[in-house]
């Protein structure tokens, strides 16, 4: 340690996942965001801190009033931060059963609050497991995530993962990744059975957030493409059905190659789309 205390983005981060998610106390929200504050997740923007984004999260933590949040990962470069971490609780809408699903947010922030976040988390994990009664393992914690240090932007390492984005291998998913002629360890959602499928054929992504810190690397992307198949709820848009996925990546680049990561998809937001049907629970 240097003594220098932490980094002060971390620092608030670290009130973000204690003070508030994990004590479900939104009082707190008037202290670490703006009253602008905007979350971005699939197509979704629920955007003002005080209107729409606390009743978002109160309706949350009354279906899961146990919510937890468990973090595996934090990088920042003092001005942008990604946090990849996993939620795990007991639904009272599904009689007690209980789910931990995986996530990944791009924070922004002025300097004193939070500004916005884009995320996905795996909401199609969530709902098989709620509806199995069934839960997923919740991975390790990071061992010192409110000591990670600010490290500066890399601009090499983000042409990298621009140019691996371009060829497709972030939108064409797991697939893509096998074939190509870089061995990297890649994770897909939760890791679980159906996470190692596209979701998408012949896809292209637009970059809608891209930043580093260090050699890691975290994006989000909008990707278009025709719908490749094997996604649950999906019942009347056969595969070639033209479809758009939103995806949020944290990658790590090493000589020059993107080497390992992880990288969320919102599939029930894509199922939900091709599939429209009655308001189900997520």
């Amino acid at each position: 340690m240097t003594g220098q205390g932490p980094d002060p983005f971390v620092a608030l981060m670290r009130r973000y996942v204690v003070d508030y998610t994990n004590r479900q106390d939104t009082s707190v929200c008037a202290e670490i965001m703006e009253p602008d504050y905007t979350l971005r997740m699939g197509p979704h923007e629920v955007s003002g801190r005080d209107e729409a984004y606390i009743p978002a999260s109160r309706k949350q933590f009354m279906q899961f009033p146990g919510l937890g949040l468990t973090v595996h990962e934090v990088v920042t470069n003092g001005e942008r931060l990604a946090l990849r971490f996993s939620e795990h609780g007991a639904s009272r809408r599904h009689e007690g059963a209980a789910a931990a699903w995986t996530g990944l947010g791009l924070y922004r922030w002025n300097g004193t609050r939070l500004q916005d976040n884009s995320v996905e988390q795996d909401y199609l994990s969530r709902r098989r497991q709620l509806a199995s009664g069934t839960p997923a393992a919740v991975g390790g914690p990071a061992v010192a995530p409110w000591d990670t240090p600010a490290r500066p932007a890399d601009p090499a390492a983000e042409a990298v993962v621009r140019s691996w984005i371009a060829r497709g291998v972030a939108a064409g998913g797991p697939a893509a990744a096998r074939s190509s002629t870089v061995n990297t360890d890649l994770t897909w959602d939760d890791g679980g059975p159906g996470s190692e499928h596209a979701v998408l054929a012949d896809a292209a992504s637009v970059i809608d957030d891209l930043f580093s810190a260090g050699d890691a690397v975290a994006f989000r992307l909008t990707c278009h493409g025709r719908y490749a198949g094997g996604l649950d709820d999906v019942t009347d848009a056969p595969a070639g059905t033209p479809a758009t996925c939103h995806l949020v990546g944290l990658v790590h680049v090493r000589d020059g190659q993107v080497a390992s990561g992880h990288l969320v998809r919102d599939r029930l937001g894509m199922a939900r789309a091709l599939s429209p049907a009655p308001a189900r629970s997520r």
